[in-house]
């Protein structure tokens, strides 16, 4: 049995997905969190919208949306196995470091990672990250 959501159906954490697909989907103590990207939280009636232009500002915020979608499935960073973060700009490499080493200072274990260089996320967007975790 699985379960799928929309996060931006129940709180306004994150942006409303532009198809039909699912914010997370959780099957059994598995939960996959769709890649999200740097919009801000989901103001009824606009478009959603990067929170600034900046690597920081975007990954931070896609960090805080992913965490969003890991709470609202019953998970944590601290079940997360695997990150996976898509950049647009190579050049972005060393800073992106930097904040994921930040924000994950106090993890007991922090999850595997990939890096890699997308050039298809929308205009004005940066970085987007997706993440598998699993429960209990």
């Amino acid at each position: 049995m699985s379960t799928a959501w929309s996060t931006a159906s129940r709180t306004s954490a994150t942006a409303s997905a532009p198809a039909k697909f699912s914010h997370g989907v959780k099957k059994g103590n598995i939960l996959q969190v769709a890649g999200q990207v740097g919009f801000g939280p989901a103001v009824p009636g606009q478009a959603p919208t990067p929170v600034g232009p900046t690597l920081r500002e975007q990954t931070l915020q896609t960090l805080r949306n992913v965490q969003s979608v890991l709470e609202e499935g019953g998970a944590s960073w601290e079940d997360v196995m695997m990150v996976r973060i898509y950049l647009t700009d190579t050049g972005h490499f060393a800073e992106l470091n930097e904040i994921y080493n930040e924000f994950f200072a106090d993890l007991k274990e922090a999850p595997a990672a990939r890096t890699t260089v997308y050039v298809g996320l929308p205009a004005g967007l940066l970085v987007e990250i997706d993440a598998l975790a699993v429960l209990g």
